[in-house]
This record gives C-alpha cells, structure tokens and sequence, in this order.
C-alpha cells in the first residue's frame, strides 16, 4: 500500500484520473457515484484495458482530481465499488478523447443534449414522455458532460430512433412538463455509437424499461426522489413493499404476529425479519402498491399490544421483490406453500409449561379476551390493536377475524395474565 501511495504522489497531477482493478463491466453511474464528493465529472471513458476493468474520469478542475486522490491516499478505507477495492492515480493525459461515431450513422440509440438547463431540471420521467411518443424506449440513462446536461436513449430499432430525431432536434420540451424556474431547454440529437446501454440500476439517473425487476439504487432515495403532497410536505416514493421498525419491545414479536396483522389488509407474499441499529425491523412484500399504501396508512404509529408495546413505524422500502432463500423462523415466503396465506391458528398440541396452552388457558384476560387458540363469538369484536390509547380500533380489521396468541414476556417480566392492560393484539 505503501508503494502504491508513493506511486500516486509522483505522477504528475492532473484532472483525468486512471482508475484499475474494477469489477466486471463496471458502468459510468458507479464510477460518478464515487467521484461525486470531490466535484463535477465532466467526461468518462470506462470498460477498458483487456480486461475491460479500468476507467478513466475527467473533473472538471484538476482540483477536484487532486483532492481525491489525497482523501485515499491518507484514508484507511480504500475506495471501493460492489465491495472491491479499486485504485486511482492521475493519468498522463489532462483530458479524455471519446473516439467516436461521427452522430451521422443510424443507430437505435440517440445521444441527447439538453442546452439551457442544469442536471436534475428535466427528470428522467419526462424524458421518457417524451420520447416514448415514437415507439418503445427501452433506456434512458443521463450524465453530465462538458457540453451540458446529456442523455442516452435507447429504443428498440435505427428506424424508430430517426423518426424521433428527425421530429425532436432542435425542439424544446413543452414548458407545462417542467419546473416554472426552468426556462426554454433545446434538444440537440445525433445517433450514439451504443447499441444497448448497461443499466444496472433503476435511479434518477438511469432506467430500464425492459427489466422491472432491476434493484433500485440507493441514491434513488436520495431527496430529488420525493414528490410534493397536497399539504405541501415531501412524500416518499410508494412502493408495493414496507419497512417496519417495532419499538418498545416488551414483548415477542414473531413472523406469525407480522404475517397476521399485515395480511388483514391483503395477501402477504414475503417477511423477512432483522436486527439493525439495537432494534428489530421487518420487511413486508405484498402484491402491489395499493395494499401496502393502505396498510402504512392503517397501521403507522399503531401498537401491536395496548399499553404502547410494540409500536410501529412503517416506511416504503426500495426493495421490489425480497429475496427469501428459506421458510426459517426469520424470513417466510408464502407464494412457495400450497396455499399463499396458511392458516396459523390451528390445533396446537398441548404441552405444559410456560408458554404453553395448558399454562394461558386460565389466565384471567378480563371481559371479552379469548384464549390464544379460541375463536371469538359470533359477533363479538376481539380487542383491537391500539395508538396507545385504549379501545383505539385499528382500522379494516373484519370483526369475525381471530385474534392472536399471547405476547410472550421479555426477560424478567410478568405473565402477560397478570395484569389487564398487557391486552393482545387483535386482528
């Protein structure tokens, strides 16, 4: 390592620098994601070498480059990419020459220069509206370049993109799809010498329409991701999937009480459970956006057992489909079982002990609170998951629906019998 700082002090700074040892097919949105903190990148040249594992990355000022530099050089932590570390220098040149198509050869991917506007004035959406007017894009990725604030279009033949240029250069996009401070913005359109872009993630810079299923890049939650409610305030992006954090977690909260609660609101397909930062959090995958807006509007700030135990707080997470490799005490995938919501209030055995049904069946519950393995009667509503405050209803909750076991008590505690308000949660 020693060395390797030795060599990057003695080249001769300069505002390209050479990056090597990158991971396969490493893409220009990773390597701007890592320069961006030390300024402007103005030009990439990636995917070379024979092993098509080096870069080169222009900033605007040899400053910038500099300071980059610097930072590794001194830093115990190596500058990484997908968890690889990956080494700088300056390179020889002071800045990159892109050898190539002259613009003029058809090709079914248009390069976009949109003059007169800074990046983030013209998002990716509405690029996409505008240029999917003339057939099926496919991607769309956007960079900054010393020319301006640019875009790779791709659509699905030459001929579908010649139409789109020849009706859209020299244009502007329609004021009514922008920002009010943004002013007239010019397309200026030639044919790039890509064929078929390398989008490895779905983010404000780049997307692909063909593959749904691509991971969402974390800078995609960055602010510039949030939209304008009504009530003036930010709202996060929707998704079809919840992150739930519990707590004051006085009691157990299994796999079997999310799957219970949550699916009251509609089909769960997935759980995976976690511990992050001291606490437990959860994530929850139903079958579309719909059911997981009504279910976060339901039951923020909620608790699953009265007395303010076990409170939640729900987010939408970046995930789109979690990747559950086995049915374990921690993570649950019901679209692999014969039946996608099994039931989880059949005959249990009965074995005694703490915990057991044997040892809740004459807890004194109070008025109107069943046993774990009894059905309520008919027409009688089972108590309800609360915001704290007693007989706080949750809503959507079938009257006829079961409620759940009881809360098993943390290290030290009570038997949940002993006192009134340890109430069980209701669904």
């Amino acid at each position: 390592m020693s060395g390797q700082q030795q060599f990057r002090y003695t080249q001769t700074p300069s505002r390209v620098l050479h990056f090597r040892n990158l991971p396969w097919e490493c893409g220009e949105e990773e390597l701007i994601e890592l320069c961006k903190p030390f300024g402007k990148v103005v030009n990439t040249k990636c995917c070379v070498g024979a092993n098509r594992n080096q870069a080169f990355v222009e900033f605007s000022d040899q400053n910038q480059a500099i300071s980059m530099v610097a930072y590794y050089a001194s830093s115990s932590e190596p500058a990484q990419i997908r968890g690889k570390t990956v080494y700088i220098q300056y390179s020889n040149r002071q800045e990159i020459v892109n050898n190539k198509s002259t613009g003029d050869v058809a090709s079914n991917v248009l390069l976009v220069t949109i003059e007169g506007v800074e990046a983030g004035d013209v998002s990716i959406d509405v690029l996409h509206l505008v240029f999917s007017a003339f057939g099926f894009v496919h991607k769309i990725a956007t960079f900054e370049k010393a020319s301006g604030f640019q875009a790779l279009v791709q659509f699905s033949d030459p001929d579908t993109a010649s139409q789109a240029r020849t009706a859209l250069d020299g244009r502007s996009i329609p004021r009514y799809l922008l920002a009010e401070h943004v002013g007239l913005c010019h397309l200026r359109i030639s044919f790039s010498a890509h064929t078929d872009l390398n989008v490895r993630f779905q983010s404000h810079r780049s997307r692909d329409y063909t593959n749904p299923q691509l991971p969402v890049a974390p800078s995609a939650m960055d602010g510039g991701q949030f939209t304008i409610g009504p009530d003036g305030k930010k709202r996060e992006p929707e998704s079809n999937v919840l992150l739930a954090s519990i707590e004051n977690m006085q009691y157990a909260v299994t796999i079997e009480v999310l799957q219970t609660i949550f699916s009251s609101f509609g089909t769960v397909l997935k759980i995976a459970m976690f511990e992050k930062n001291a606490g437990l959090q959860a994530l929850i995958q139903y079958a579309d956006i719909a059911t997981a807006v009504t279910a976060k509007e339901a039951l923020e700030g909620h608790c699953i057992y009265e007395g303010g135990y076990c409170k939640l707080h729900l987010s939408y997470s970046r995930h789109t489909d979690l990747n559950v490799k086995g049915n374990t005490d921690r993570s649950r995938d019901y679209t692999l079982t014969a039946q996608s919501q099994p039931s989880l209030l059949g005959q249990q055995p009965a074995v005694s002990g703490y915990g057991s049904p044997a040892s809740y069946m004459g807890s004194p519950y109070g008025a109107g609170v069943y046993s774990p393995y009894d059905s309520a009667p008919q027409g009688t509503v089972p108590p309800s998951l609360t915001n704290g405050h007693a007989s706080s209803p949750m809503y959507g909750i079938p009257q006829s629906s079961p409620m759940y076991g009881v809360p098993q008590p943390a290290m030290g505690q009570a038997s949940p019998g002993a006192h009134q308000d340890h109430l069980i949660c209701s669904i």
